[in-house]
């Protein structure tokens, strides 16, 4: 017991550490210092993702609307200011809920319910790259579903997931349309990166870093840009989910929509719009 206790303790002093580095930097010490480890931890996350969503979104923004202007899109498929702030305020309203979910799994995993080991040194390296493989297809075929429940469950589509499409034009998509979603939708859609956490050994730090990805990929995947690297499923499948509704569910990759059904090829959607 004392040595799974020990065990354990590295997790709440990983944890600690990033709250420290994090925190010290951003707030006084009189704000956070006081505060129980749970809401540290929390505050951190919340901080964190507020500045990734807008470093990476003004950034990606920055690069394809006026650095390459007219390369990657033409001006009248640019987003208006009105659109990108009206993204922005969906996505703020909702980023203390979202910041909840790595709290609670942050959570989970420093009590010993999960899978979760605490140094790489612990297996082998090739161990530690097949079970990254493995989470991200339990990720990628767990967010497939969601996605696609959220869709045919009405009720979901309705009072949950609506809120994300009515983005469902080029012109209205930008890299902040991302983390545009109802919190309780936002999070749903994260939930299979915390049911892995139950069935795969997976490395703590690379868990967070990969939910922490999520914002810079769903950012990608709403420019507009079709980088045609295949099987990725990149921003030209999933604009055609946002004027489709019916039709490239998938997350990372284009597998689980050609294994079920739904995958709608780009290419394939330009040709059929040139013949029309």
């Amino acid at each position: 017991m004392a040595v799974e206790s020990a065990y354990l303790m590295q997790f709440v002093e990983e944890t600690s550490f990033y709250n420290r580095i994090v925190l010290s930097h951003l707030l006084p010490s009189n704000l956070w210092d006081p505060l129980p480890h749970f809401l540290q931890t929390w505050l951190r996350n919340y901080l964190a993702g507020t500045l990734l969503y807008f470093i990476s979104g003004f950034l990606w923004c920055f690069y394809i609307y006026y650095l390459k202007l007219n390369v990657y899109l033409p001006r009248d498929a640019i987003p208006t200011r009105k659109a990108m702030l009206l993204q922005i305020y969906v996505a703020m309203k909702a980023m203390p809920w979202y910041t909840l979910l790595p709290t609670v799994s942050e959570y989970m995993i420093e009590s010993g319910w999960t899978k979760c080991y605490s140094r790489i040194g612990e297996v082998s390296w090739f161990l530690y790259f097949v079970s990254i493989a493995v989470y991200l297809v339990l990720v990628e075929f767990g967010i497939y579903w969601m996605h696609r429940e959220l869709h045919d469950i009405k009720p979901l589509y309705k009072y949950l997931h609506a809120t994300h499409h009515i983005y469902n034009k080029q012109n209205t998509l930008s890299p902040f349309a991302g983390l545009a979603f109802h919190p309780l939708d936002g999070i749903l859609q994260a939930v299979p990166h915390v049911i892995a956490l139950f069935i795969v050994p997976i490395h703590f730090t690379t868990h967070i870093g990969l939910l922490f990805m999520e914002a810079i990929w769903t950012a990608n995947i709403h420019d507009c840009i079709h980088g045609n690297i295949w099987p990725v499923m990149g921003a030209g499948y999933h604009t055609i989910h946002h004027t489709t509704y019916k039709h490239n569910y998938g997350h990372y990759t284009i597998w689980m929509d050609w294994m079920f059904g739904s995958l709608r090829d780009p290419l394939l959607q330009e040709d059929d719009n040139k013949a029309e």
